[in-house]
């Protein structure tokens, strides 16, 4: 429970527990000094962001301490000395132990990027009570500081080596990579961090056009499918008005038939009946096969000898 509280109570810029906290108009809270710190910088722009949810504010907010806040803070600093002297809090396998403690070694509580020591609580007050410590950056607990120390030289490496693309320290600098193209490790960093800005604007245009080419392509399926569909209406309305008309046809030559010869051919009292009939019969007869229409009526069979005679 302590350990959630603290998270909850902990400033999102130097990672410590809220010193004179202020709440901003987005509802964050951050130390005092921290939230005027990051203002400052942006000051020149006239606007002022939430370092957490980007938040643009202006004119600039005025700051007031949060009392509550500040209780609780020390209420839980309290509660947090109590719980560490009364299980001692020693450092397991897994968690980062304090550089500073000479026998059985106590968890570390912080890491600190310009000792580049991890401390436990006890180890770590003077960062709190000595003014020489206020520009040392507090982070969580970390064990790759060890891996920023050169090994040639014990010195932190500080220096980014483009040349040979690795941190190196200021005695490798002025001898191994005397004549390297050399830069600042967070100059580097927001570099590298501009480049990766740029590729994600890159990569979120993709995607907007990809949608936006997906959205076209909806439509044109969508088309499709309505005239289609129309298409289909159209053949059956068409196919079904012709059934109708062959059979209207159908009775009216069955009651102008006069009579059938000997033969086989069929003489008719009307001879333009004929030949509509006759046009009729050649352009609907696939038609009607594909239906089922009249495949088998004796009528029909006739009138297809009859056609078959008439042509040779």
């Amino acid at each position: 429970m302590a350990t959630m509280d603290q998270e909850k109570l902990c400033c999102s810029v130097c990672l410590d527990l809220l010193k004179e906290p202020v709440t901003i108009p987005c509802g964050h809270n951050y130390c005092m000094s921290c939230i005027k710190v990051h203002w400052n910088k942006e000051a020149p722009k006239g606007a002022y962001s939430c370092p957490q949810c980007r938040k643009v504010f202006a004119p600039r907010p005025e700051l007031v301490k949060n009392t509550m806040l500040a209780e609780l803070v020390e209420d839980l600093k309290i509660s947090g000395h109590q719980a560490a002297s009364a299980d001692l809090c020693y450092a397991g396998p897994e968690d980062v132990s304090c550089d500073v403690c000479t026998e059985k070694k106590l968890k570390a509580v912080k890491s600190c990027l310009v000792c580049l020591v991890s401390y436990c609580e006890k180890h770590l007050q003077p960062h709190y009570d000595s003014s020489a410590f206020d520009k040392h950056k507090l982070v969580k607990p970390s064990n790759w500081l060890k891996g920023n120390i050169c090994s040639t030289h014990n010195e932190v490496m500080k220096i980014f080596c483009r040349t040979d693309q690795k941190c190196i320290c200021y005695v490798c600098c002025v001898n191994e990579h005397n004549h390297h193209n050399t830069v600042q490790v967070e100059e580097e960093r927001k570099h590298r961090q501009k480049d990766l800005e740029l590729i994600l604007q890159k990569l979120q245009q993709r995607i907007q056009r990809r949608q936006e080419e997906v959205k076209v392509l909806d439509k044109e399926v969508e088309g499709i499918k309505v005239s289609s569909d129309e298409a289909m209406k159209d053949s059956e309305t068409i196919i079904n008005e012709l059934v109708s008309y062959i059979k209207e046809k159908g009775t009216n030559i069955d009651t102008g038939i006069s009579c059938i010869q000997p033969t086989g051919r069929i003489k008719f009292q009307d001879s333009k009946m004929v030949f509509v009939f006759s046009i009729i019969y050649r352009f609907g007869l696939t038609a009607l096969n594909q239906m089922g229409f009249l495949t088998s009526s004796p009528l029909m069979m006739n009138l297809q000898n009859s056609d078959v005679e008439n042509q040779r």
